[in-house]
């Protein structure tokens, strides 16, 4: 075989070697950002805007919106999981991450998190309006740098980390234009009040990995029987009114009023269900149904607001 054959092969060869590795970077930077989280947080931006931008909706500034907020919203999942690094390494539902099985390094995400968090409020502030990028700035930052350090600090890190899962509708909101009014903070306490049954229940199925992990997270390992269940019931009690109220501040009409009652009854029968009897199956049955409620809520919440303008 000649020089010029074997350069040729060798050549043939580091191209077909290198193509699975390239689909394997793709895939890992794909899980570093969390697509379901960020795509359902994206819908929830656009259903935002389109909330606030009923009576004059375009398609141009939501593009926008959702390719920097997208960015924020990578760069935000990106440093969650290089602060977590290491605790993910202790927990079996989190150890094949990327960056605690090595397969991209800490500065590599160190660099492509911030990059991308910097250049979304800059695309933010130049192509939407400066509000929705100091929002989205703040949520960066609250999620970042103050929920995932408090995870390892206390409990209540969940309750401020409602407060940057509650903000993607709002982001939408600003982007269309909209104010930080009555009606953008009725959507905030939805978002806010819904996370709480849904990460309990989560929290409650892998309460002793996070123990394992190091993580303050409720519950504790061994909480006490229906402590977490009465704290769901709780919740998704409060819900009920708090879902309600966009038809009092003119937001949307009956029919909506009408869903949110149907889906709240719902959500509570399951969080009694958990309360009854603690169980795995009950607690993957209530994120189940927190999974549907949320969807359909926003999605009748929006077609309802429409309704109005025509």
């Amino acid at each position: 075989m000649s020089t010029t054959q074997q350069s040729y092969i060798a050549v043939e060869e580091s191209k077909t070697a290198a193509k699975p590795v390239s689909l394997a970077r793709l895939s890992d930077y794909l899980e570093l950002i969390k697509p379901r989280i960020s795509t359902m947080a994206l819908i929830s931006v656009a259903l935002g805007y389109t909330l606030a931008s009923a009576h004059s909706w375009s398609l141009l500034p939501l593009i926008h919106a959702l390719l920097g907020i997208g960015l924020v919203a990578v760069g935000c999942n990106s440093l969650n999981q290089m602060l977590e690094m290491k605790s993910d390494a202790l927990m079996p539902r989190t150890a094949n991450r990327p960056l605690p099985a090595g397969k991209i390094s800490l500065p590599e995400v160190l660099v492509f998190g911030i990059g991308a968090a910097l250049t979304g409020i800059f695309y933010l502030a130049t192509m939407v309006n400066l509000l929705t990028a100091f929002l989205a700035m703040m949520t960066l930052v609250l999620y970042v740098l103050v929920y995932t350090p408090l995870k390892r600090v206390t409990s209540l890190c969940t309750t401020i980390g409602a407060i940057p899962g509650a903000m993607p509708p709002i982001l939408g909101w600003t982007a269309a234009g909209g104010n930080l009014n009555t009606s953008s903070f009725t959507i905030f306490a939805i978002m806010f009040f819904w996370q709480f049954p849904h990460f309990l229940a989560i929290a409650w199925l892998y309460r002793h990995q996070y123990h394992q992990a190091g993580l303050k997270m409720l519950p504790a390992p061994d909480p006490a029987p229906r402590m977490i269940g009465w704290m769901c019931v709780i919740y998704a009690v409060a819900l009920i009114p708090v879902s309600l109220l966009p038809q009092y501040v003119s937001l949307t009409g009956t029919f909506y009023s009408v869903v949110a009652l149907v889906l709240g009854i719902g959500y509570l029968a399951f969080s009694i269900r958990f309360l009854r009897n603690e169980t795995r199956q009950t607690a993957r049955q209530l994120i189940w149904f927190s999974l549907i409620y949320l969807p359909l809520l926003l999605l009748t919440l929006t077609w309802d607001r429409l309704q109005l303008f025509n």
